[in-house]
């Protein structure tokens, strides 16, 4: 679950189950009764036709969590995290950040650094279209160490400066769902 309509899926989908939940977050859920093979078979289906997995495997699981802490990050927080993220993400996830980084490139053939940059040009591509913001004050509040340095990775990433990205009447965005990911097109 990347998003809040995700989630509502998630909270629909147990619903109709009739499962009673205490928890549905970015990739979690938490379901107060112990529910029988049978009926997690049937939420596995149901979350299928919605377009979401439920997962088992542990490492899968933490891929989730490790996705869902830089989008947190990097679309849902305006605080600007003054730690180095590796610590950050460690921290949060209480495994050491070797072990995410390696498995994160495993199974996604992207590594967490490329993954967090993706999402950043995507959520400064939101930021320059509201208009709200400064590249200044952008660069400042995604945590870039300069303006420069903020509009060689834009460029990089999407071939275009911030200003050139501004004057585009067809501002193409992605999904959060398909940012990072090695298949999806952008």
């Amino acid at each position: 679950m990347v998003s809040e309509r995700c989630k509502m899926a998630v909270k629909e989908q147990l619903k109709k189950l009739q499962l009673h939940f205490i928890v549905v977050d970015l990739g979690e859920v938490e379901i107060m009764e112990n529910i029988s093979t049978d009926q997690r078979n049937e939420l596995k289906g149901a979350l299928l036709s919605s377009g979401l997995e439920l997962m088992d495997d542990k490492k899968a699981m933490l891929i989730e969590r490790i996705k869902n802490v830089i989008i947190e990050m990097v679309h849902h927080t305006d605080e600007v995290i003054k730690v180095n993220f590796s610590n950050f993400l460690s921290e949060k996830l209480k495994h050491d950040y070797t072990y995410l980084s390696n498995l994160f490139s495993e199974v996604q053939g992207t590594t967490i650094e490329q993954f967090i940059i993706s999402h950043k040009i995507e959520r400064i591509k939101e930021l320059i279209i509201y208009g709200e913001l400064n590249i200044t004050e952008i660069a400042w509040k995604m945590n870039y160490s300069s303006v420069a340095h903020l509009s060689n990775q834009f460029k990089k990433m999407t071939g275009l400066s911030p200003s050139h990205f501004k004057q585009l009447k067809d501002k193409r965005r992605s999904p959060i769902e398909e940012i990072g990911n090695v298949n999806a097109i952008n």
